[in-house]
């Protein structure tokens, strides 16, 4: 069975900051007519910083669609100053918690919302890590704070939901993979 749906036409109804979203007629593979809501979005970068005594760096920050305050691993928006994705991850470390890294190592990509929205995440793991004397400026509209915590401590915040979206759990899963095969 072919699975491709055909777009017919596509309309563009909001060109925002982060997002624009679409509104597409496609053609189903049975023939059919239908509309996909979708949503557009550049791409991002999300960092495992990990410290000289091995705990990882994460950001509190309210999240507004959500409602709640999260701990989450830096990350941020694939924009146009960036030639690729290890670049916004370098800016994004740095603007969020003023580090650089000395080692990127890309653990994966994937998207995060497919259903809806073309969202695509890299999740690089940053070592060797040195504060910056004068780091990039935060977002104006950002307000973070920096939280260090062992592997047993972000386990914990996961289990009272304090870690909860998927960059972060994904980062979890992987930190626990690593240290499973240190052992």
């Amino acid at each position: 069975m072919e699975f491709e749906e055909k777009t017919l036409s596509s309309k563009t109804i909001y060109n925002g900051n982060l997002v624009d979203f679409v509104v597409d007629t496609v053609q189903l593979p049975n023939g059919g007519i239908s509309t996909r809501e979708l949503i557009k979005h550049p791409g991002a970068v999300a960092i495992m910083a990990i410290t000289a005594d091995d705990k990882m760096i994460f950001v509190k920050q309210y999240r507004k669609a959500v409602e709640q305050v999260l701990l989450e691993i830096p990350a941020g928006k694939i924009d146009l100053t960036d030639e690729n994705p290890i670049e916004t991850g370098r800016r994004e470390l740095e603007e969020e918690t003023g580090y650089q890294a000395k080692t990127f190592e890309l653990e994966t990509s994937f998207y995060t919302s497919p259903g809806f929205a073309n969202e695509l995440i890299y999740i690089y793991t940053a070592h060797e890590l040195t504060k910056v004397v004068e780091p990039l400026a935060q977002d104006e509209d950002e307000f973070i704070e920096l939280v260090y915590l062992t592997f047993d401590e972000a386990w914990e915040a996961y289990e009272k939901h304090l870690i909860y979206d998927a960059k972060t759990v994904y980062a979890l899963i992987a930190w626990k993979l690593k240290l499973a095969t240190k052992k």
